[in-house]
């Protein structure tokens, strides 16, 4: 929650200090595309680094490496040094360190909770990221930055460090590892945790199904701007409230979504909340409302805490606890992928059938993803049980 409080200061700050630098915008998009494109390309190395190494020395070694580095560009911006080279380089190096830290934090978590509270711990960090990334950064930006460009930088090189030393002192057991086979290769290993990830029906589903759902919400974010101010005619004060929705909406669900999969199972409270987020996309997709918008992306918002829960979870209850971290890189890679394809199938089809569809292809993508999840239904998925009840995880799953 710390680091994704500073988290917010920085990439709020980092297209701000970009404009002041350069007036091309597409050299201003180059800082933001330069915070994804790690993924792409070390994702999956990432995965198969945080399943070889001690997690919990790895994510405080990482966040103090990245303390250092942004403390190193705040005192660049202090000093008067800053460069859109520099601020591509900082973008780029962050997120490549970013992919061992996420998918060992993954792998780390069934270390410190039984397997039958995941589901809880996951809802309630997901929950707190979102205050303090969604919510609470964003009011003190603007004061930060009266007070010199820096301090953006400064403060969140100072999260950082203080994550560093929260994840140092956990003292908890490694998890158990059998021994590397002779000549093992990072490249093996990571093609292990794919086809470990392939063999796992639910898995495979939930993944394909993110991967369309991802492509859906890049479309609609990609072009919302353009959805509010033009189609609904509701200016910037449209687009703020819609994602303000959005973002109390992701809190709520945050609360709630453990009391959903009680109900009705992980998969199906991803089937279910599909079909929901279909309806929410149909309804702002053509409803000319401002109402209608606000009460879809509340939805929307909600859901996708629903889903990020229940998604996390299942990784870490159904994949081999050796290849946690290889299968939330895929996970994370898939999301990643379908971002910037959103995007531009997003701005395709607005420009041909008008600035509605965005939404209307995001439903179409999310019907989609309902029926790839179909075949993953299946009555051996475990109904959370409430905490004190003990894991319900089945043996060999």
């Amino acid at each position: 929650m710390v680091s994704r409080f500073g988290d917010a200061l920085r990439t709020s700050a980092l297209p701000l200090l970009a404009v002041r630098l350069t007036d091309e915008p597409l050299v201003v998009a180059s800082v933001t595309a330069c915070g994804y494109l790690p993924w792409l390309l070390f994702g999956l190395l990432g995965g198969a680094l945080a399943d070889r190494v001690d997690q919990r020395r790895a994510m405080w070694l990482v966040d103090t490496v990245r303390g250092v580095l942004v403390a190193g560009f705040a005192l660049a911006v202090g000093l008067g040094h800053a460069s859109v080279p520099l601020l591509i380089a900082l973008a780029f190096s962050l997120t490549t360190l970013q992919t061992l830290f996420d998918n060992a934090a993954t792998a780390l978590l069934p270390s410190l909770v039984e397997r039958g509270a995941l589901g809880s711990a996951n809802a309630r960090l997901m929950t707190g990221q979102q205050l303090a990334g969604g919510l609470l950064a964003a009011p003190f930006v603007p004061l930060l930055l009266t007070a010199g460009a820096f301090t953006p930088f400064a403060t969140d090189a100072g999260t950082y460090l203080v994550a560093a030393a929260l994840v140092a002192s956990l003292r908890i057991r490694p998890p158990e590892r059998e021994p590397r086979a002779a000549g093992t290769t990072l490249r093996s290993e990571v093609g292990a945790g794919l086809r470990a990830l392939g063999r796992d029906r639910v898995l495979r589903a939930v993944c394909l199904a993110t991967l369309l759902c991802n492509i859906g919400m890049g479309a609609l974010i990609a072009t919302l701007a353009l959805h509010v101010t033009r189609w609904l005619d509701a200016g910037d004060s449209g687009y703020v409230a819609a994602m303000t929705a959005y973002s109390a909406g992701s809190l709520a669900g945050g609360f709630v979504a453990q009391r959903i999969t009680r109900r009705t199972g992980r998969v199906r409270a991803l089937l279910y909340g599909c079909v929901l987020q279909t309806g929410s996309l149909l309804l702002i997709g053509s409803v000319r409302h401002v109402a209608a918008l606000v009460a879809g992306m509340v939805l929307l918002g909600a859901i996708t805490m629903v889903w990020n829960v229940n998604q996390v979870t299942l990784m870490q209850q159904r994949g081999p606890e050796s290849m946690v971290g290889r299968i939330a890189a895929a996970f994370r890679t898939a999301s990643v992928c379908g971002a910037p394809l959103g995007a531009f199938l997003g701005g395709a089809v607005a420009g041909l059938y008008g600035l509605n569809a965005p939404a209307l292809l995001a439903a179409v993508l999310f019907a989609s993803a309902v029926a790839a999840l179909i075949p993953a239904r299946e009555p051996d998925v475990s109904v959370v049980a409430p905490e004190n009840g003990g894991a319900t995880a089945h043996p060999g799953r």
